[in-house]
């Protein structure tokens, strides 16, 4: 096969380096975004009076007919091609003869290719949104559900103070809306357009770059042409959001699978997200969360790997860059899948609500409230720390919980308390106390559920 720029060179193309230089076996994944181009290439050729009405339909019916035949599956596309780019031209002309060859006027490969990458790469966030607001709609529920279900609430990873789910699970409705944000950004950032700017100083040609811009959707056209052909920045823009989200990902399965263990059973994964062991009977394993977890470390580092890959490389294109495609798709395809099913694991999730309850009580998780009510019947703080400590060590030793105390056993070690100590350590009194913004309380998470409904219905998707 020929390639499209054959004509300068007297011997042809080792195999073996013709197949390292190629990218048809991954840049074959954005072919409706080539053709998509190609087709608002020609009709701003067309309207600047580079083409004529009659090239311009003829090359648009021969985009559209590859287009169709590769969708339908009776034109594949194979490794003969270079690239997707030659692919699409050399099948062109096949077709449609001598006007096809006019298809690549006023353009580069440079300009292309970053074309349809920063196409391919726009749809996709447009995915990863839409993924992103899913998840956020199965948190909502949750927390919507989950106003009085308490359980305790950890910092290195020990039981602190008394929470419930809702607050818990609005964390990670926060997290993964800042996720959402970070992709909104960075939709807005890439969408310029770079057709026109040519191999990378532009072209004689009088092109409108405002038009072609608008035809695609863009904001308008990119401002410098050498940029526009190196930069990759969007790229790494993404991926950098993408491992955010791995990250989060990875912290929630982290916690699902702690959750899932003999020693909590706080929650029961549906049998579709779990598997068993091929020789213990017993085990359900929560092979989604650990996957998830696992897949982390691939779109970090895809991240690494462009980061090295562009940090040496002088202006403007060089081949280098074509390192770009493999790991950004892959990132791409292993956020979605992992958004797509742990949104699913956690929709189809058990909580078992007495189990939580109970580990808040027998985590201590109410002794700071019992040192509040010691403070507030007159005993200074400190004083106060070192009591609810001696009761704590007391219930160690009896292997009880705060709650299961009498009162004599309570003024044994300090006369101040009296029979509403019971419900000042209350599970419902101690997490519906907390009522600032951002806290535990249900009147405080009413507020914080009306604001997050409120976010989704004036953010739809991109």
């Amino acid at each position: 096969m020929a390639q499209l720029w054959g004509g300068r060179f007297t011997k042809e193309t080792d195999k073996l380096v013709y197949n390292f230089n190629a990218s048809i076996s991954f840049d074959k994944r954005f072919y409706r975004q080539d053709i998509r181009g190609s087709i608002a290439h020609v009709t701003m050729l067309a309207k600047q009076g580079i083409l004529t009405e009659e090239e311009k339909e003829q090359i648009i019916d021969g985009l559209n007919g590859i287009l169709r035949d590769v969708e339908n599956g009776s034109l594949p596309i194979t490794d003969e091609y270079e690239d997707i780019h030659s692919f699409v031209e050399a099948n062109l002309t096949a077709r449609i003869g001598d006007a096809g060859k006019k298809l690549h006027t006023g353009r580069s490969r440079n300009d292309q290719v970053a074309l349809d990458m920063k196409l391919y790469t726009r749809d996709e966030v447009t995915e990863l949104d839409g993924l992103l607001r899913e998840l956020l709609e199965v948190l909502l529920t949750l927390m919507k559900e989950n106003t009085e279900t308490f359980m305790p609430g950890f910092t290195h990873l020990q039981k602190a103070q008394p929470i419930t789910l809702a607050h818990h699970m609005g964390a990670y409705f926060e997290m993964f809306k800042r996720d959402r944000q970070r992709m909104r950004d960075i939709y807005k950032r890439m969408n310029l357009c770079p057709l026109g700017s040519g191999a990378l100083a532009g072209t004689t040609y009088p092109l409108d770059r405002e038009y072609t811009a608008e035809l695609l959707g863009f904001d308008g056209p990119t401002l410098n042409s050498m940029d526009s052909v190196s930069d990759r920045d969007y790229l790494i823009e993404l991926l950098s959001a993408m491992s955010t989200v791995m990250m989060h990902l990875s912290r929630f399965s982290e916690e699902v699978i702690i959750w899932n263990s003999n020693e909590y059973k706080f929650v029961e994964i549906d049998d579709a997200y779990s598997t068993g062991s091929s020789i213990m009977p017993q085990k359900k394993n929560p092979d989604i969360a650990e996957l998830v977890r696992g897949k982390t470390g691939r779109v970090y580092g895809a991240l690494m790997s462009l980061l090295t890959t562009m940090k040496g490389i002088p202006l403007a294109y060089n081949k280098d860059m074509q390192e770009d495609k493999e790991l950004v798709f892959d990132a791409i395809d292993t956020t979605k899948g992992c958004l797509a099913l742990f949104t699913g694991m956690l929709r189809t999730m058990k909580f078992n609500a007495e189990r939580m309850e109970e580990s808040a009580k027998h985590g201590f998780t109410n002794a700071t409230d019992a040192a509040d009510y010691l403070v507030n019947h007159g005993v200074p703080f400190r004083d106060a720390h070192g009591i609810v400590g001696q009761l704590v060590l007391y219930c160690i030793e009896k292997k009880i919980a705060l709650d299961d105390m009498t009162l004599e056993e309570f003024k044994s070690i300090s006369p101040v308390f009296e029979e509403d100590i019971y419900d000042a350590i209350s599970m419902k009194t101690c997490v519906e106390m907390r009522n600032t913004i951002g806290a535990p309380g249900k009147a405080a998470m009413e507020k914080v559920i009306a604001a997050e409904e409120a976010y989704l219905a004036e953010n739809p998707e991109l």
